[in-house]
């Protein structure tokens, strides 16, 4: 079973209004969001990164970056940083490298979600493909992966696009 199909029967098992955006391929956040027809801020940009020994998703808005200082104390770790691509194809078998979306809970694995992303109603994320993504109501994805809510990102700043 493909990743999305996986996702979209989670949702549909569990009640969840969605929709299904079919776009050009997007390879960024930024390309996502355009392609999308949504503004980055509404976006909901994934990663996955090792705090210690431990493997989090990290969840913020595409036009944020991670602040690793802020990662580090929220995670009470001594290093922080971004998996590599070989630990994305191990983790997430069933999507394209770097479309992963954010619910930890399938993958088991922990989430922390920004809170800058508790401003938009509705969040829209990659839907493991670079051409398809899914908008829902922020209340049900927070009902259903129950993230860690902590302010770890802050404004992207100059021509970072591309920046964690």
């Amino acid at each position: 079973m493909k990743g999305i199909d996986i996702l979209l029967k989670y949702l549909n098992d569990n009640g969840v209004r969605y929709q299904v955006l079919t776009h050009v391929p997007a390879f960024s956040a930024h390309q996502a969001a355009v392609a999308s027809h949504v503004p980055e801020s509404e976006l909901a940009k994934t990663l996955l990164v090792k705090a210690g020994e431990q493997h989090w998703m990290v969840v913020t808005r595409a036009d944020q970056r991670v602040n690793e200082k802020l990662l580090k104390e929220v995670l009470e770790a001594k290093h922080v940083g971004l998996a590599h691509e070989e630990e994305l194809e191990t983790q997430f078998p069933d999507c394209e490298v770097g479309a992963m979306p954010p619910f930890g809970n399938l993958y088991d694995l922990p989430v922390i979600m920004d809170t800058s992303l508790e401003e938009d109603e509705e969040i829209v994320f990659n839907a493991c493909s670079h051409t398809e993504s899914i908008k829902l109501r922020l209340e049900d994805y927070v009902r259903l992966v129950n993230p860690m809510i902590a302010g770890i990102a802050e404004p992207r700043v100059g021509t970072e696009p591309h920046s964690a």
